[in-house]
């Protein structure tokens, strides 16, 4: 009997430890964060000091990666003897793996910087899942960025709240081989006869592709006017009411469109594999300014041109934030505060680089650093991006009623 009370009650305390060893864990991560967190900028470089952070963000822009690889990487080492790892991978692994980890109770997270905007940011600042917040312990942030711009402190209509850094400026374009289309185009009506003189050559990656969401979303807007869907609720009856006449455009375009719009591309980036082997003669963007560096490389050719809509093309800012549980959360910063600096914000708006347009004030920055950034590409008419709610809602009504439709 004795040997059995001794055995129920080792059972009993194996359970209870292993029942207090997650949240005691939860609770020694907080501490570290509220630690960090309140700490000076030169505690946290020393803390970070010969540490690892890993990098995750999209991985398919070659040009981008390559300056990341071979500037950010080896600056962060010599500077502030920081190894810093970049794993491409795209947001909505991300955000799986980050869901999963915060499902699990996983203190020891993989990720330590994450490349978010959109509905992504929205979704895991409302699941709990960011770091901070931590904006204002950044020297460069509190320097150089315009904390009163929207588009600084707002993320699809998403209050930051100093949970994630911008770190560049995107605008959203379709893109044409002009050698191949000669037709001006200006709205969805010109480019609805071009897609239909040329059968096969257009397509657009399947939403919920993030480009891709874009699109639909800019078709919206010169269809329906932005004026009329930038305040609707976040109901889907509402939704697919107001934006119908867009709906009907791109059924109407479906089939002309490569492989008769009976498939699509999965991906950004075997969109603009299917352009630069000439198997389509449009493909789109986030970033004109990347346009002139695939160009230069020959991976697009010199005709290559975007398209600006005369009602304006939809434009947003994205950002680096910090997962709760990155076991590097004083590097990440590090990392972050580097990557909006002059020196890595000039150095990327050279198109041999990235072409990706500053988040910084440039009256905030000296005539001798603004010697260091490049000229960009600009869209001169802009529109800002919906409230990131309902940008799923359309997603799936773009799903069932034209992806999944006959028509």
């Amino acid at each position: 009997m004795k040997k059995r009370l001794s055995l129920i009650l080792c059972v009993m305390l194996v359970i209870s430890l292993v029942g207090c060893s997650k949240p005691a864990k939860e609770s020694e991560a907080s501490n570290e964060a509220k630690k960090i967190l309140n700490s000076s900028y030169d505690e946290i470089l020393e803390t970070a000091k010969g540490s690892t952070v890993n990098f995750y963000g999209y991985g398919g822009n070659e040009v981008m990666n390559k300056w990341f690889d071979s500037y950010v990487v080896p600056t962060m080492k010599e500077e502030y003897d920081i190894t810093v790892k970049r794993v491409g991978m795209d947001i909505e692994n991300i955000m799986n793996q980050m869901l999963s980890e915060k499902q699990v109770k996983n203190s020891k997270g993989k990720i330590d910087v994450v490349w978010i905007n959109g509905e992504n940011f929205k979704t895991a600042k409302d699941n709990e899942l960011l770091f901070g917040p931590f904006v204002e312990k950044l020297p460069n942030y509190k320097k150089y960025i315009d904390t009163t711009s929207e588009d600084m402190i707002t993320d699809f209509g998403t209050k930051v709240d100093g949970m994630e850094a911008p770190w560049g400026k995107a605008q959203f374009a379709v893109v044409v081989d002009t050698s191949k289309v000669k037709s001006e185009i200006v709205n969805t009506e010109d480019l609805k006869k071009v897609v239909e003189a040329n059968p096969g050559k257009f397509t657009y990656p399947a939403l919920p592709d993030f480009t891709a969401s874009a699109f639909v979303r800019n078709v919206i807007y010169d269809i329906v006017g932005y004026e009329n869907v930038a305040n609707l609720p976040e109901d889907e009856k509402e939704v697919k009411k107001a934006i119908q006449p867009a709906i009907d455009y791109l059924n109407e375009i479906k089939p002309y469109l490569w492989k008769e719009g009976k498939t699509y591309p999965s991906t950004i980036s075997q969109l603009d594999n299917m352009y630069s082997d000439g198997e389509v003669y449009f493909t789109m963007t986030y970033s004109p300014n990347t346009l002139l560096g695939r160009i230069d490389s020959g991976e697009f050719n010199k005709d290559t041109k975007v398209l600006e809509f005369d009602k304006g093309n939809i434009s947003n800012t994205h950002f680096l934030a910090i997962p709760q549980n990155s076991q590097n959360q004083a590097g990440a910063m590090v990392l972050i505060d580097f990557l909006t600096s002059t020196d890595a914000q000039g150095a990327k708006t050279d198109t041999k680089n990235w072409g990706d347009s500053t988040v910084l004030d440039m009256d905030k920055v000296s005539s001798e650093d603004k010697k260091k950034f490049s000229e960009t590409v600009k869209i001169e008419k802009s529109v800002p991006e919906l409230k990131a709610g309902l940008v799923p809602i359309i997603e799936k009504i773009w799903t069932e009623e034209v992806l999944e439709s006959e028509k």
